[in-house]
């Protein structure tokens, strides 16, 4: 029986997969979600959690998704195994996505957006980033994360993404699993997880106008040439 207080729902999906309107959906459904975000929010206390994850230290799960009853997006999903054995109650829920548009989407917002937290971090002008830049790099985009470096090579991030996918649905059983695309909203999500339909419309949020507008805000006070070298990218 699923404890309450632990995890109930452990989302196995790359990030861009819709998965802040995910978060927002699922929240809604009662749940609390652990997010790329909710680390920012409680950056001293999950930024060397994290970290340690990522260096192969011994996990502290329970710190991590303390008062969480869900997660998605970044870092979480890339140690889905890890979290299905700490958690075997829970259900998996794999947000999926056309391959050439999620590596573009990827591209074109979370990569640059890192590039801008590199250099904010480095300048020291943003306090809140607060090891931001150290814990997205060892669990996102460097040698220890989902891209072990390799974001640059278009082919082998897609592949991986794919392989990713294949692997989650060989591995968690088909009963405990929901493969999911944000435009299906609410009904196959609820009907997985046992909720009533909410009255209102499927939440759709953080699209790349979104976070460009959001990235522009944080180029403001750089150089021109720091701002021009990350949109060029």
């Amino acid at each position: 029986m699923t404890n309450p207080n632990e995890l109930q729902i452990i989302g196995a999906g790359f990030c861009r997969t819709g998965t802040l309107s995910i978060k927002t959906a699922l929240d809604k459904l009662g749940y609390k979600t652990h997010h790329m975000i909710e680390v920012r929010k409680n950056a001293t206390v999950q930024v060397p959690l994290w970290v340690d994850v990522a260096e192969g230290k011994e996990p502290n799960w329970d710190k991590i998704f303390e008062n969480y009853t869900a997660s998605v997006d970044c870092p979480s999903f890339w140690w889905y195994k890890d979290l299905v054995e700490k958690y075997p109650n829970a259900k998996v829920l794999l947000t999926v996505r056309d391959p050439e548009k999620w590596y573009k989407s990827c591209n074109d917002t979370i990569y640059k957006f890192q590039k801008v937290w590199e250099y904010l971090e480095m300048s020291d002008t943003n306090k809140e980033l607060f090891g931001m830049n150290d814990v997205v790099n060892a669990t996102v985009w460097g040698p220890t994360g989902c891209f072990q470096g390799r974001f640059h090579d278009k082919e082998w991030v897609i592949e991986n993404f794919k392989r990713h996918i294949e692997e989650v649905k060989r591995l968690i059983p088909a009963e405990k699993l929901l493969v999911f695309e944000v435009k299906e909203g609410w009904e196959p999500l609820c009907k997985f997880l046992g909720k009533p339909i909410p009255d209102e419309p499927f939440p759709h949020v953080n699209d790349t106008a979104e976070i460009t507008q959001r990235m522009e805000q944080y180029l403001a006070p750089l150089p021109q040439e720091i701002q021009d070298k990350i949109k060029a990218i």
